[in-house]
């Protein structure tokens, strides 16, 4: 509670353009706004104000109309804001004019997203993400931070060796500098991934299938994770909410257990630097054999934001998985017939309502004919024990006139014990009836 209730760290002035030039998707509107009223909010900021402004095309100085400046720019003033926020990107030179001009920080989306990031970023793994799209993000905007010390010293570019200007200088010593930091963050974030193929190599030996819950963001999926798994994940009523994915370990049934993740929420004009610098987090859907899309259905752009879910599972190389549709919040859903049908179920994650067929659910589809059964193996035979050992889950070893095993065993697996099983009583021909 206390990081909703501190003073904001900004006042903001949201503004967006709504041009024919720009393409659909990068287009403001007031469902946009209102989202990015919301990403202020997480990033611990408040909207003091609003500029929504519709153009034939975008001033390539200022991105918006002059006239607009000068009414933001009172705006500012009356409100006392404290920085400018664009729902569009900005060029590096729009963005520097306009903080000139305006007389208070600007930012646009990308570099709004980028901040909260940057605040909700816990492990070693999410932190370089982060840093990693944050210099790629900063790389080209260098430029604008120099002007100042550009034109000093040799500004004809034909003065000796030696005269170059002071500005030039440090502008190519950052770009090296940053380049060299981007090469190594590359590098730490290959051995992150080689780690995690290691680990995920490990979990397929195991044979614990691998769920991961995906969505846009603040759908519900850390309230999901813990209802399913009574985990103390915090699932707070913010976007980006959970950045570093979370993995929790989850008995489905009494012969199903699966590895069950919590990955970071998606939204619509995700910086295209963040998707790349975030692909070692979500190539875990790659893996999975399973997704489950938590769509939030008491929104009423839903099912937009089910198909930005939709476009990106498929951009991440991950169509090919089985996608069960989770229906969230269906408490608060007001239409008159529930969304449903195949691979499709209602629930309510915070009133768990709905998780007990979630679960029946999840256990269908991944389910491969599994059993519990009780062997005795006679000591002879204790080959057959350690391929217990390696292809089934064991749950209990005893010895004693035999070894007694207690396992849950897929149906091949069963065809080659099944004559030490409990009860087993061979099938008789017809012709012995």
């Amino acid at each position: 509670m206390n990081e909703i209730t501190e003073t904001p760290r900004d006042r903001a002035i949201l503004v967006g353009l709504s041009s024919p030039r720009l393409d659909k998707k990068e287009n403001a509107d007031e469902r946009s706004l209102e989202e990015l009223e919301a990403l202020v909010e997480t990033a611990g900021g408040v909207s003091v104000g609003v500029a929504l402004q519709a153009l034939p095309a975008p001033n390539p100085r200022t991105f918006i109309g002059e006239g607009k400046v000068a009414e933001i720019k009172e705006l500012v003033k009356s409100t006392e804001a404290t920085m400018v926020i664009f729902d569009n990107d900005l060029s590096p030179s729009q963005m520097r004019v306009l903080t000139d001009e305006l007389g208070v920080q600007v930012l646009d989306r990308s570099g709004l997203i980028l901040d909260i990031f940057a605040q909700r970023a816990k492990t070693k793994e999410g932190r370089l993400q982060v840093e990693l799209a944050q210099y790629q993000y900063l790389l080209p905007r260098l430029t604008g931070m120099w002007t100042h010390l550009e034109r000093q010293a040799g500004t004809s570019g034909k003065g000796p060796i030696g005269s170059k200007g002071p500005g030039e200088t440090q502008l190519e010593t950052d770009r090296r500098h940053i380049h060299r930091k981007i090469d190594k963050l590359k590098e730490d974030l290959e051995e992150v991934r080689r780690v995690r193929g290691t680990q995920r190599d490990r979990r397929q030996k195991n044979e614990i299938p691998v769920v991961a819950i995906v969505g846009y963001t603040n759908a519900g999926k850390s309230t999901l994770l813990n209802a399913l798994t009574g985990s103390d994940i915090p699932a707070n009523n913010r976007l980006f909410d959970t950045l570093d994915t979370t993995t929790r370990l989850l008995t489905v049934s009494d012969t199903l257990d699966v590895v069950i993740s919590d990955t970071v929420g998606f939204i619509r004009k995700l910086p295209h630097q963040l998707v790349e610098a975030f692909k070692a987090t979500l190539e875990e859907l790659e893996y999975a054999d399973l997704l489950l899309h938590v769509i939030d259905v008491s929104n009423p752009e839903w099912l937009e934001q089910a198909q930005v879910v939709d476009e990106l599972i498929t951009e991440l190389g991950a169509s090919g998985i089985p996608c069960l549709r989770v229906y969230n919040k269906s408490d608060l859903f007001f239409g008159d017939i529930r969304p449903h049908g195949e691979m499709a179920v209602s629930i309510s994650a915070k009133t768990h309502e709905g998780i007990a067929d979630l679960l029946t659910e999840i256990d269908r589809i991944l389910d491969k004919g599994k059993r519990r059964v009780t062997l005795h193996i006679p000591y002879d035979k204790g080959n057959l024990l350690d391929m217990l050992y390696r292809e089934a889950k064991d749950e209990s070893v005893e010895y004693s006139e035999s070894i007694d095993v207690i396992a849950v065993v897929e149906p091949k697996l069963y065809g080659q014990v099944k004559g030490c099983a409990e009860d087993y009583v061979e099938p008789k021909e017809d012709w012995e009836k």
